[in-house]
């Protein structure tokens, strides 16, 4: 069945970024001038996604508004003349059809991706999480619905971490070698010493309808919440659950240092930005 529709959800706190986050949702705290949600948003849309559903929470409607027309601010920039802020404006308003619904209660990932059941029905659906940024130039999310299409079931990506770091992250227990691993297991935030792999889990899911009624049953775990590494460990051994080994471009805007240097990596790519801002760092770095 072909793919169309991808879930985001984002009804999380942000307490990582507070104060900022206290009224502004951290999926809008921007990496340059582009919000985070909309770097997310365009990976689902080059996917081939055009049905992408938000999960929200209280004071998350700024996210509806920058997906919303401004008119005035539209009229605005035209009798100026200025077609290039108009461009970017109108931009996130056309990417796709988005929808909305909030989760209520915070019961955790799995529970917020059992809140799309009735929108997403009975088809495979992509999953995107927030914090993590793919680089447009790796289309991680494409090679993986490629993937399910072809294996059915569900496909996660995973990436290879450093060792001390796997107990950050779920882990995947795997067979096989290259790019698309079968996964035998997946273990939520390990004990660095009872780890199976140093495959973690990212933030990029191609999830097969099965998983609600999974979700359904799955007791909460890990911190008191409904735990989605839980459900997929328990459809391993309903349906084939396949992992993408990425080795591309991947950055974390959920951790505050990890955040500064997604910015001043993505500005200094910038041909309107990066030279000025790579001179700057030149001549300011040695004085430190």
């Amino acid at each position: 069945m072909s793919i169309r529709k991808a879930v985001i959800p984002a009804a999380g706190l942000g307490t990582r970024f507070l104060p900022a986050t206290k009224a502004v949702p951290k999926e809008m705290l921007p990496v340059v001038d582009t919000p985070v949600i909309q770097f997310v948003v365009e990976e689902a849309v080059a996917a081939g996604l055009d049905d992408v559903l938000m999960i929200t929470g209280r004071s998350k409607r700024a996210l509806e508004d920058h997906f919303d027309r401004v008119v005035e601010l539209e009229m605005a920039l035209e009798a100026k003349g200025d077609t290039a802020k108009l461009a970017a404006v109108q931009q996130s308003t056309h990417l796709a059809g988005v929808h909305y619904v909030r989760q209520g209660d915070p019961k955790g990932l799995g529970h917020a991706i059992l809140v799309a059941a009735e929108h997403v029905g009975n088809e495979p659906f992509a999953v995107l999480l927030g914090d993590d940024l793919i680089d447009p130039r790796d289309p991680l999310l494409a090679h993986m619905i490629k993937v399910q299409e072809r294996e059915g079931g569900s496909v996660v990506a995973l990436m290879e971490v450093p060792h001390d770091q796997i107990s950050l992250y779920g882990c995947a227990d795997v067979s096989g070698e290259g790019d698309v691993v079968k996964i035998n297991a997946l273990v939520e935030k390990p004990p660095v010493d009872e780890a199976p792999s140093d495959l973690a889990i990212i933030g990029r899911y191609v999830l097969s309808p099965t998983v609600f009624a999974v979700l359904r049953e799955t007791a909460p775990g890990r911190g008191g919440e409904i735990q989605l590494t839980d459900a997929l460990q328990t459809l391993i051994a309903m349906e084939p659950v396949h992992g993408v080994v990425f080795r591309g471009r991947r950055y974390d805007t959920g951790d505050r240092l990890d955040y500064l240097k997604t910015v001043v990596r993505l500005a200094s790519e910038r041909e309107d930005l990066g030279p000025d801002l790579l001179a700057w760092l030149r001549e300011w770095l040695p004085s430190q």
